[in-house]
């Protein structure tokens, strides 16, 4: 029997960090300051959904935008979670093998 696994969808939860943003009237300047990052990327990469921020940043914003941090994740439910891993041209291996494993965590 193949067990049904629950994991992020990186897309979905981009595009609902954008609208908590846009709803709570904060830019992406606005979120790269009051998080302390030296560069805005990180926060358009989040709102692309090519990655996901980290605990503590997500946890800080859900401060900001005054939900749970839950809230701010989309789940998406999968028989495989390997189906739904991105892939990235890279020319190392090991990047790979950790976006496996970070993977294997959320659907742990």
């Amino acid at each position: 029997m193949v067990e049904s696994k629950t994991i992020i969808d990186m897309e979905k939860t981009g595009n609902n960090l954008r609208k908590y943003a846009y709803e709570n009237g904060y830019s992406v300047k606005d979120i790269q300051q009051y998080l302390g990052l030296s560069c805005p990327q990180a926060v358009y990469r989040w709102f692309k959904g090519t990655i996901l921020p980290s605990v503590d940043n997500l946890f800080r914003l859900s401060e900001l935008f005054h939900v749970h941090m839950e809230d701010l994740l989309v789940k998406q439910y999968s028989k495989c979670a390997y189906e739904y891993c991105p892939t990235v041209e890279v020319n190392s291996m090991r990047f790979t093998k950790r976006m496996h494993a970070y993977y294997s965590l959320l659907v742990a």
